[in-house]
């Protein structure tokens, strides 16, 4: 079975500086796959390529086997994203959105009205459906931005952010929803630093850090692996579990600055 996601050497320069430097993603199909990394690292840049948004200096790309760049077309057919910025038209009102996304994906006019009157009542922006984007709070863009990259059923998901500015009663239902597109088969590519809601959504997790990638493989082999890192001469303690938070800061936080600062006297004026 073909990957749904695959990357290989993907590389990405601005001038002088390489933000993502010869990377390989294999993403299964099913796979709730996390992909984390420090601020900078290069996460975003990485899923604007992987979605067509920027163009690679290096690499290649496929996506459920489509070359992205020989079917570029065929390939936007099948995905869904939510973008960093959301880009959502602020002169348009949410359910004209949804109905020029839902065109726009071939969608025919009686499927797309009722798929965004179901969207707009389960996001809880029914009632808001005539009010114009811009005037929309940053919580409520994100969940219409949802609803776009999941109107016509894509079989890939990528999402930047998605639970940024939502609130917790809304971060419940998007969280269910995301876990039935798993379950009937989709492909959820997520990028978040929220790492509690990563840890317990995501299957598989690759770690990027200045560029490179410097982890990637099940949860699973991840925590055993830093455990036995930390415990090379006995066995792990008893009841002890690692957390995401834990795995990620033992693979990339010891090189961060903010590891590396002294507690002592720092910003002595704020105690």
């Amino acid at each position: 079975m073909s990957a749904a996601i695959a990357a290989h050497g993907l590389t990405r320069s601005f001038h002088e500086f390489t933000a993502v430097d010869h990377i390989d993603l294999d993403v299964q199909p099913g796979q709730f796959f996390g992909f984390l990394g420090p601020n900078g690292a290069g996460k975003s840049t990485t899923i604007k390529m992987l979605t067509g948004l920027l163009a690679p200096s290096a690499g290649q790309i496929s996506i459920l086997g489509h070359d992205l760049f020989a079917n570029p077309v065929e390939v936007k057919r099948h995905i869904g994203v939510v973008p960093e910025g959301m880009a959502l038209f602020g002169k348009l009102t949410a359910s004209e959105y949804l109905h020029f996304v839902g065109q726009m994906y071939g969608l025919d006019k009686r499927t797309t009205a009722q798929r965004s009157d179901e969207l707009l009542e389960f996001m809880g922006l029914a009632n808001e459906s005539k009010k114009l984007l811009a005037d929309y709070s940053h919580g409520m863009g994100k969940k219409l931005a949802l609803a776009a990259a999941v109107i016509h059923g894509p079989k890939v998901l990528f999402l930047d952010e998605p639970f940024e500015g939502v609130d917790a009663v809304a971060a419940v239902t998007l969280k269910n929803m995301l876990q039935g597109m798993i379950a009937r088969g989709a492909t959820i590519f997520l990028t978040s630093h929220v790492l509690e809601i990563v840890e317990r959504l995501c299957t598989h997790i690759a770690i990027i850090d200045r560029g490179h990638i410097v982890a990637n493989g099940a949860l699973e082999e991840l925590r055993a692996g830093v455990q036995a890192r930390l415990h090379p001469d006995a066995a792990t303690p008893a009841g002890e579990t690692l957390t995401l938070e834990q795995i990620f800061l033992n693979i990339v936080g010891k090189d961060h600055p903010l590891a590396n600062a002294s507690q002592e006297g720092e910003l002595a004026w704020l105690s």
